[in-house]
C-alpha cells in the first residue's frame, strides 16, 4: 500500500489534486494520501495536514509579508515527512512554496514529483536546472515547457491538459439559457474577479466600474458571477454595491456560464485557459504590486500573460496589463467583441483546444506518481 503526499496551495491546485486523488484511489482502493490542500481534496479523501485557505499568497512582495508564516508550513510540512515518510511528494504548482519543500524531501531520501512545474520558460530559466536535480519526475501540462526543463537534464514529459477532460457544461446545452435566465436580447457578461483576496482589491473595483460604464452604453446587459473558492460572498457583494449594476450572483455552474454567456472580464489565471477552453471571448486584466512588477519587467521574458495566447503565440484574448487596466479600456475592447459575436476569437481558440492533449490525463498522472514512487523503493532496496 503506497502512501502519498501532496502539497497544493491554490484553488486550481485543489481542483487537481482532486482529480488526482480520485484517480489514485481507482488504481489503488486502500492507497494512503495525505498533505497540504483545500477542500476538493480532502473532500476526494486527502487527509489535509494544513487546509490552503491561509496561505494563498503570490508575487514577489506578498510571499515577502508572509514569510515568516510559510517557513512555519513549510517546517511542519517537513516535520510530517521525517515522522511519517511518505512513498513520495507530489508538488502541485505554488512554486514559490513547493520548491522550498522539496530539497527536504529529497533529504530524507523521499522522492519528488512535480505535476505543473514552474514556469521557466517564462522567466528565471535557472529555476528548470534546480528543479531538474530536485524532481524525481515532472508531468507537464503544456507542450512548450518540455524542451527549457530537457536542456536542463530534466525527466518530464507532456501529460496533457486535465481542463480538457474537467472543463465541460453539467447542463444540457439547450437547458441552460432558462436555468440562468438568461435573454438572447441582452447581453450577457461574466464577472471573473480572481480567488485571492489581494487580486479581488487590485482588480475588482475597476471591473466593476467597466461593467458601470459598459451598462449605461449598453442598457440590455446583465453581469454574472460565480463566487469563487475561498472568497466571501459577502465581501464581493459590499465591493459591487457600491455601483449601480445588474448582478446575478451564482455558487457554482461556472462552466455551464461559460457556456451561455457572450463575453467575460476576468482576472488572469487558469480560469482564462477555462473560458478559452469554452469558446468564451475573455478581456484579460492584471495588476500586481509596484515592486512585483519592477522586479518582473526585468525577469519575464514572454510577449502575452494570459494562456490562450501564450498557446497561440499571438494575442488571441485583449490583455490589459497595470496600468492599462481601466474601464474605458475594457469598454472598448467589450465593444468590439460585440461587433461579431466574438466569432474570430472563437474559431482561433478552438486551435487552441486541439493541441492541450486527449483525455485521460489524471489517470495518466497518477500511474507515473506509483511508478516514481515505486521506482525509488527499488533503487533502496525496500519492498512496496
Amino acid at each position: 500500500m503506497h502512501k502519498i503526499m501532496f502539497s497544493a496551495g491554490e484553488v486550481s491546485g485543489d481542483m487537481h489534486g482532486a482529480n488526482l486523488a480520485e484517480a489514485l484511489k481507482k488504481i489503488e482502493p486502500d492507497i494512503k494520501l495525505v498533505g497540504f490542500g483545500g477542500n476538493k481534496m480532502e473532500k476526494a479523501g486527502v487527509r489535509l495536514i494544513a487546509n490552503m485557505a491561509q496561505y494563498s499568497v503570490m508575487g514577489f512582495y506578498e510571499v515577502l509579508v508572509n514569510l515568516r508564516k510559510m517557513i512555519k508550513l513549510r517546517d511542519k510540512l517537513g516535520r510530517f515527512m521525517e515522522k511519517e515518510r511518505p512513498d513520495i511528494l507530489v508538488l502541485i504548482d505554488y512554486p514559490d512554496f513547493n520548491w522550498r519543500l522539496a530539497p527536504i524531501a529529497k533529504k530524507l531520501n523521499i522522492p519528488v514529483f512535480s505535476y505543473i512545474p514552474p514556469s521557466a520558460w517564462a522567466w528565471r530559466r535557472s529555476r528548470a536546472k534546480k528543479v531538474a536535480v530536485l524532481a524525481d519526475k515532472i508531468a507537464s501540462i503544456f507542450p512548450f515547457e518540455i524542451d527549457v526543463y530537457k536542456e536542463n537534464g530534466a525527466d518530464i514529459e507532456f501529460v496533457g491538459n486535465p481542463l480538457i477532460e474537467t472543463v465541460k457544461p453539467s447542463l444540457k446545452p439547450e437547458n441552460i439559457n432558462e436555468y440562468f435566465s438568461l435573454d438572447n436580447g441582452e447581453n450577457n457578461i461574466l464577472l471573473l474577479p480572481g480567488s485571492r483576496k489581494q487580486e479581488i482589491k487590485a482588480i475588482f473595483p475597476v471591473m466593476l466600474q467597466a461593467a458601470e460604464l459598459f451598462q449605461k452604453r449598453h442598457p440590455l446587459t446583465k453581469f454574472h458571477l460565480v463566487i469563487a473558492q475561498g472568497i466571501e460572498e459577502e465581501q464581493l457583494k459590499k465591493i459591487a454595491s457600491r455601483y449601480t449594476l445588474n448582478i446575478a450572483y451564482h455558487k457554482d455552474h461556472l462552466y455551464d456560464l461559460m457556456y451561455g454567456c457572450d463575453m467575460a472580464f476576468a482576472t488572469s489565471g487558469t480560469v482564462v485557459l477555462e473560458a478559452g477552453l469554452m469558446e468564451l471571448p475573455t478581456i484579460v486584466l492584471y495588476r500586481m504590486s509596484f515592486l512585483t512588477y519592477c522586479i518582473a519587467k526585468v525577469a519575464v521574458n514572454i510577449k502575452y500573460f494570459s494562456l490562450p495566447n501564450i498557446l497561440a503565440q499571438k494575442q488571441v484574448m485583449p490583455e490589459l496589463l497595470q496600468y492599462k487596466v481601466t474601464p474605458a479600456n475594457i469598454v472598448i475592447h467589450a465593444e468590439k467583441i460585440l461587433q461579431n459575436g466574438g466569432e474570430n476569437i472563437k474559431k482561433e481558440l478552438r486551435k487552441i483546444k486541439m493541441n492541450l492533449g486527449r483525455p485521460g490525463v489524471s489517470r495518466r498522472v497518477a500511474e507515473l506518481i506509483i511508478k516514481t514512487a515505486d521506482k525509488n523503493k527499488l533503487m533502496n532496496g525496500n519492498k512496496t
